[in-house]
């Protein structure tokens, strides 16, 4: 990795260049049968098993800077890569492997009364282009379902984990060489100048067909103001948890507390609990005492204050805050109607999730709200395309065009009619 700032005109050419490399290895992609793709990710897989040394020494190189910037603790658990997190990525690798290739799959096939049968194809979308901060492991991730999904990928990940996304790569290059597929189908920017996004957000001279942000809200709405190619993104994950009055206790404690604490720092963590003012006097303070006990910090309106002494106030802007820490802020509501009305007004549109035992109320909220994932007694920690069974996401979209949620293998393919005659002209 380049440390240093490249001159203008250099950035320009070598971000073109990589565009062109990138767009010649769709081609070989595109064609590439399942064996053959799934053969380099078993290899990448293999490949960043033997780099765990070097993996965990890149990684803290860049822990070490990362702290003496003193980062906030949120984006160095982002950062971290334990050798159980490493564990994870060869075993994602190998998931993706096992999923099924969507290129080539038929959607849908009709026929015409004149004879024509159509077919609904699954092809890929070309080259896309993924920039992301903080997480190095995206950097398998979006290599792993790029390339299954017949797609060339332009990787830019944060400058603070350059050193951590460099050595994964470089393992991932190593699998792709093994399987005969060309090496630049999995590019990452060498450089850490910022211009280099703004080179891809231009598109490379028509190289990359689609631009997927990953990381806070600053870079989410930069790309998706200056982006001259599709996106797939959300502005960030202010998600909600609501406890209905038909909430099972016990897994109303046990759902927020997972919800909000197991991992504050990704975009799946709840940052608002909703309950309902029916089961306040029951569930309100075990929930919120449990939560405390694992170091949430509470900011609560004003029935929650009254009742709860060691709550916060909550002002407006709590409303509207995606913490990515160990805050939450809690809120009265009347019932489901309640809680959709102020989901509706302060959400995101990422996650959301009811916890009830009564299957109407359920079935209600899942239906009055407009986000990308809901859940009905579960954690919005399973806002993940692994935990979907893709094998792993390079992202969540929250827009209503092409890709919403986790986007996994399908969701980077397109599709294109092909018709087949036997010499019918239109009259």
């Amino acid at each position: 990795m380049d440390d240093g700032m490249i001159a203008s005109e250099a950035l320009s050419r070598l971000m073109l260049d990589m565009g062109q490399r990138a767009r010649a290895a769709a081609r070989v992609l595109a064609l590439a049968d399942t064996e053959t793709k799934n053969k380099a990710l078993i290899a990448m897989a293999e490949a960043v098993e033997a780099a765990v040394p070097a993996i965990l020494a890149a990684n803290a190189a860049d822990l070490n800077e990362a702290k003496a910037r003193d980062m906030a603790a949120s984006f160095i658990d982002r950062l971290t890569l334990t050798e159980a997190r490493i564990a994870a990525i060869p075993e994602g690798l190998r998931a993706v492997a096992a999923l099924p290739d969507p290129v080539g799959s038929v959607i849908a096939s009709w026929e015409r009364p004149n004879g024509l049968r159509i077919d609904r194809v699954r092809t890929p979308l070309g080259v896309i282009g993924v920039i992301y901060e903080s997480r190095p492991n995206v950097t398998a991730d979006a290599g792993a379902l790029c390339l299954k999904a017949g797609n060339a990928v332009i990787l830019r990940g944060g400058s603070d984990s350059a050193a951590s996304s460099g050595a994964i790569h470089e393992a991932l290059q190593k699998g792709l060489a093994s399987a005969d597929l060309p090496e630049d189908a999995i590019q990452l920017v060498p450089t850490r100048d910022r211009a280099a996004v703004g080179e891809m957000l231009k598109g490379l001279a028509g190289a990359i067909d689609v631009i997927v942000p990953r990381g806070g809200r600053s870079l989410v709405a930069r790309v998706q103001e200056e982006a001259r190619v599709p996106v797939f993104a959300h502005l960030e994950g202010l998600c909600h948890v609501y406890i209905d009055a038909a909430a099972d206790l016990d897994m109303a404690v046990s759902v927020t507390v997972n919800a909000k604490m197991r991992r504050t720092g990704i975009c799946g963590a709840a940052e608002t609990l909703l309950i309902d003012r029916a089961v306040l006097g029951t569930h309100l303070v075990p929930i919120l005492s449990a939560l405390e006990d694992k170091g949430c910090e509470i900011r609560g309106d004003e029935t929650i204050c009254a009742i709860y002494s060691a709550a916060k106030p909550a002002t407006e802007e709590d409303w509207r805050t995606e913490y990515l820490d160990a805050i939450i802020s809690v809120k009265a509501v009347d019932g489901v109607d309640g809680a959709v009305e102020h989901i509706e007004r302060y959400s995101s549109h990422h996650t959301e999730a009811i916890i009830t035992d009564d299957a109407a109320a359920a079935e209600k909220f899942l239906s009055s709200i407009d986000s990308a994932i809901l859940l009905h007694n579960a954690s919005t920690q399973f806002a993940d395309g692994g935990e979907f069974g893709m094998g792993g996401e390079i992202g969540i979209a929250t827009g209503k065009m092409h890709a919403r949620g986790p986007v996994g293998v399908e969701q980077l393919t397109s599709f294109n009619y092909r018709v087949h005659g036997s010499g019918q002209v239109r009259p």
